[in-house]
C-alpha cells in the first residue's frame, strides 16, 4: 500500500509520483550528510509526489512504508479525528521531515498529515531509510537530532495547549514553524494566510488577525504581501506579552 492516498481525490498520489529534480534534492538537508555513494543511493529511491489541499499524506492505522519530506506547501499533523475532537500537534514547513520514529519501529501511523494547500512531498522508502541506518554516521547523527528537537517541539505544544492567551498561541506556533532544525528551509519569510495559520492554531481567522497585529506591533514580526517575516524569533518562543 503506498502512502501517498489522497483524501478527496479518486486518483492516487502515487501516480503523479517521479525522481526528484536537481533543485528539489538541494532542498533536502540530510542528503548534505551522508557521503557521495549512500547520497547516491537515497537518490535512487527517492521520490516526489504533488498533494493537492485535503489529501491525506499519512493516515492513522496505515502501515508506515515512507519517511516524508515537504518541499513546499504547508502540511499539518492532528490526530485521529474519529476518536474525537481534532488536535493538532503541529505543522510542517518546508524542508521539514517527519515521522522518523514511526519509520525506526515500523509502526503503523498514529497520527494524520494533511496537506494545507497544494504541496510537493518527498518520500524515502523504508528500506533505504533502514540501509542509511546501518550505513551512514550521517544520517544517524540527523535523525538523532530530528529525534530531540522533535521531542522538544511536543513537550512545547503541550505547554501551548494550557496557555490562555490567544495571543501567545499563535507566537508559539509561529515559533514552531521557523524551528531552524526542523522548517530549515523557510528562511525570514513563512509564505502562510491568516487562515491557514487559524487551522493550525485552533482559533477563528479573525482572532488570529488581533494577534498577528499584536505581535507586529511588538516587533516581534512583519506581516507581508503572502506571509509573514520572523523579527524576533527569540521572543516569539518565550516571550511575556503585556497583558494590560
Amino acid at each position: 500500500m503506498n502512502p501517498f492516498t489522497p483524501h478527496r481525490s479518486g486518483s492516487m498520489l502515487r501516480d503523479r509520483a517521479r525522481p526528484p529534480t536537481e533543485a528539489e534534492l538541494a532542498e533536502i538537508p540530510w542528503l548534505r550528510r551522508v557521503s557521495e555513494s549512500e547520497r547516491a543511493r537515497a537518490v535512487e529511491a527517492l521520490v516526489v509526489g504533488e498533494a493537492e489541499a485535503g489529501d491525506y499524506i499519512c493516515r492513522f492505522g496505515r502501515p508506515v512504508t515512507y519517511w516524508f519530506g515537504l518541499v513546499d506547501g504547508l502540511l499539518k499533523m492532528s490526530n485521529d479525528d474519529s476518536q474525537g475532537p481534532v488536535i493538532t500537534f503541529t505543522g510542517v514547513a518546508p524542508g521539514g521531515w517527519f515521522g522518523e520514529g514511526t519509520v525506526l519501529k515500523h509502526e503503523h501511523y498514529r497520527y494524520n498529515i494533511l496537506a494545507l494547500r497544494k504541496s510537493r512531498v518527498a518520500g524515502l522508502p523504508v528500506q533505504t531509510f533502514d540501509w542509511l541506518l546501518d550505513h551512514s554516521l550521517g544520517f544517524n547523527r540527523f535523525v538523532m537530532e530530528q529525534l530531540n528537537e522533535r521531542l522538544g517541539q511536543f513537550i512545547a505544544a503541550r505547554e501551548i495547549d494550557r496557555l490562555n492567551s490567544p495571543d501567545l498561541r499563535v507566537a508559539r506556533n509561529l515559533a514552531a514553524l521557523f524551528h531552524p532544525l526542523l522548517s530549515p528551509n523557510v528562511g525570514g519569510v513563512l509564505r502562510i494566510t491568516q487562515q491557514e495559520l487559524a487551522y493550525l492554531v485552533g482559533l477563528s481567522r479573525q482572532r488570529v488577525n488581533e494577534a498577528l497585529t499584536t505581535l507586529a506591533d511588538k516587533g516581534w514580526i512583519r506581516v507581508e504581501y503572502g506571509g509573514l517575516r520572523v523579527l524576533d524569533l527569540a521572543s516569539l518562543r518565550s516571550g511575556v506579552l503585556d497583558e494590560g
